[in-house]
């Protein structure tokens, strides 16, 4: 290789510029500044977010690939309603595969993974005295990345990953109920616990316990907007 070509840089940006505004545009819709049915005009985006339309318009297929926004001919992009019947299956399946997922990876959690839980709770803790909303909903997704992704099973990481962004908007459609945050942040902490003590019984039990107890919450929260 010649002094000249190895001079060249070829680093790629860990963010692209469709990438963080698809991350923007993520989190504007689980904080509900935009809400189901809302149209999302291309060039109205293009000012809020201060880029060019075809990184909008790439932000917005890729939000449409998570299923977090929808496309018709005649409408454009919007903010899809997420029913509550298509919400009860994605706890469903939740609670099937995060409970596997807590047991599994309850045998193979390092040092670091629990320092990164211990440190996903305690932003968590934080979130609840501020009544920081979105920190709770990233706080518990930090929570969950080691699990899933060291769990040791590809295809529950791929079903869980595709669901990410429904499951994070339901997230903070059940953290919207007053008091709801505190229970989480037991539940949690009980998972934790199991996970750092290698017992993998407790572990799926207090993983699907939390699911389930999320998905009363959203159903109280889904009446409410009824």
């Amino acid at each position: 290789m010649s002094a000249a070509v190895s001079q060249i840089d070829l680093r790629v940006s860990p963010k692209t510029v469709q990438r963080q505004a698809a991350d923007k545009l993520r989190s504007a819709i689980v904080a509900g500044m935009f809400k189901p049915g809302d149209r999302l005009v291309e060039a109205d985006l293009c000012t809020l977010l201060g880029v060019s339309r075809p990184s909008v318009r790439e932000a917005l297929r890729s939000l449409e690939a998570e299923k977090l926004v929808a496309l018709t001919p005649n409408r454009g992009f919007f903010v899809p309603t997420l029913s509550w019947n298509e919400a009860e299956e994605i706890y469903k399946v939740r609670a099937l595969l995060e409970s596997e997922a807590a047991a599994l990876f309850t045998t193979r959690a390092a040092s670091a993974d629990l320092k990164t839980m211990r440190a996903a709770l305690s932003e968590f803790r934080g979130s609840i005295k501020s009544d920081d909303r979105i920190l709770q909903v990233t706080s518990t997704r930090q929570f969950y990345e080691p699990i899933l992704s060291r769990c040791g099973n590809r295809i529950i990481q791929e079903i869980l990953h595709g669901l990410m962004a429904r499951i994070t908007f339901l997230r903070a459609r059940s953290m919207s109920r007053a008091g709801r945050a505190k229970f989480s942040l037991r539940e949690m902490t009980k998972i934790f616990d199991a996970i750092k003590s290698g017992d993998a019984e407790k572990a799926r039990a207090a993983a699907r316990e939390h699911v389930e107890n999320a998905c009363a919450a959203a159903r109280l929260a889904y009446d409410e907007i009824e």
